[in-house]
């Protein structure tokens, strides 16, 4: 599909395209899955090159297919509604007026602005999320008690059980951009609030997509002295878990690109999504700006 008006790349951004030749060519054609969150969703020039790199990767034949989160702003909504959030392990109870709220602000406010934005710029985004077209069918998420705990009900949080690559599929080969709020649908059509990490892990798994990109607040993985790991292999991810060099936040979309490399997913990779144009940066350079993590 073409585009209605050409995209005008600055010189800067033209050299790195031409260096990035070889890349285009190896990548033509496969899917790539990035998780959109952070920093990068609330800083105006970080959007707008954020749409122009997933544009550009639609111009030159690669399939990008978003996946975004949104919780700090579900978090403020509920605020203003005079609602307190409430977590356990870092996860949102959520009851059926929290659930109101979840879907309020990630379709109806945050997914439109991504779209918005990348059609704005010359792409061709559709929003949706896992009840359209049954993407993502979902059940509620059991979380484990810890010893000498009580078993604490989170409420609608879901986990993935299947995904439907058929509407996504469709939405590629007419030339269109996905973008996905990490919603699920149980068997009564209840909706599930769903980490988007985890969405974007089984939709990437679904589509055995070429990469899993996730964009974070970080530079990457770092070691024990703060420098960058710009490789790691599984080896050295669980070596680093158990040195505790990998806590806290980094440990699920750690876990989350070890579960999709498994799942034939060829490489995973964690990058700073504050810096500008970071996927191109990533995928077009040699030495990239995050950390890659293979099988």
């Amino acid at each position: 599909m073409r585009p209605e008006q050409p995209m005008k790349i600055p010189m800067d951004k033209a050299k790195t395209l031409i260096e990035a030749l070889p890349y285009i060519r190896t990548f033509f054609g496969k899917t790539f899955v990035v998780k959109y969150g952070g920093a990068a969703m609330i800083d105006e020039g970080l959007e707008r090159d954020f749409a122009l790199d997933v544009i550009l990767m639609k111009y030159v034949g690669i399939d990008p297919v978003i996946i975004h989160g949104g919780g700090t702003q579900v978090g403020e909504m509920m605020k203003k509604l005079g609602k307190e959030p409430e977590f356990v392990d870092g996860m949102r109870i959520t009851d059926q007026e929290t659930m109101d709220v979840v879907e309020m602000v990630l379709m109806g406010k945050i997914n439109k602005e991504i779209v918005a934005i990348i059609n704005h710029h010359g792409g061709h985004a559709v929003g949706l999320c896992g009840k359209d077209g049954g993407l993502i069918k979902a059940s509620k998420l059991i979380l484990k008690p810890k010893r000498g705990e009580e078993a604490v009900d989170l409420g609608l949080v879901g986990k993935v059980d299947y995904v439907n690559p058929k509407v996504i599929d469709v939405l590629e080969d007419n030339g269109f951009i996905p973008v996905i709020a990490p919603i699920g649908v149980g068997d009564n059509t209840e909706s599930y609030n769903i980490n988007a990490d985890l969405v974007a892990e089984a939709i990437a798994s679904a589509l055995k997509a070429e990469k899993l990109i996730f964009m974070t607040d970080v530079p990457g993985i770092e070691d024990k002295d703060g420098r960058l790991l710009s490789t790691l292999t599984r080896s050295h991810v669980d070596e680093l878990t158990r040195s505790g060099v990998i806590a806290g936040g980094m440990l699920p979309k750690v876990q989350a690109c070890l579960n999709a490399l498994e799942n034939d997913v060829v490489k995973t990779h964690i990058i700073d999504g504050r810096v500008n144009n970071a996927l191109i940066l990533e995928i077009f350079t040699d030495k990239g700006i995050g950390t890659q993590i293979l099988p």
